[in-house]
């Protein structure tokens, strides 16, 4: 049986900076993970996703990755290309059942590379479970609702 915790759309965005949520939270986790995103650190994005082979990620550039070894390759061409992307999750909803955790949203963010910037609009959910008491995302899903965008997002990264 699925135990909401939290039906309400949060207006406030996570971008990461808040470090004072008690970990066994799962606010504290998508903070994590949008900390790590936003500072392009491997090393806390690691900790953040579930590492086993279970672990699948689908986004717009990345395909399907399955197993944290393809997921962590999508981060690092991520992090380590000359693209600087910023995004902040917002307009979420959180429901927990159990040891599992969900949440949908958007993200807002911008995308920057040599003389490009782009204004980044992406529907988000992300599955997170407890392992060994801590929160490990096991599935991420991001899609363009804007097909433009999306296509201007590939040219940029590419």
């Amino acid at each position: 049986m699925l135990t909401t915790t939290d039906t309400a759309i949060h207006a406030d965005a996570i971008d990461g900076e808040r470090t004072d949520l008690d970990p066994r939270q799962p606010l504290a986790a998508l903070h994590a993970f949008y900390r790590a995103f936003n500072r392009r650190d491997l090393e806390a994005m690691s900790l953040n996703w579930n590492q086993d082979a279970d672990a699948s990620m689908s986004n717009p550039l990345g395909g399907i990755a399955r197993g944290w070894p393809a997921i962590r390759a999508v981060y690092e061409r991520i992090f380590q290309g000359p693209a600087r992307v910023q995004v902040a999750f917002h307009d979420y909803t959180l429901h927990q059942a159990g040891e599992m955790f969900f949440a949908v949203g958007r993200e807002r963010g911008v995308l920057e590379i040599r003389d490009t910037r782009l204004e980044l609009a992406i529907r988000t959910s992300r599955l997170f479970r407890l392992v060994q008491g801590s929160w490990r995302q096991v599935h991420h899903h991001g899609s363009f609702d804007d097909p433009e965008l999306l296509a201007a997002y590939r040219v940029a990264v590419r």
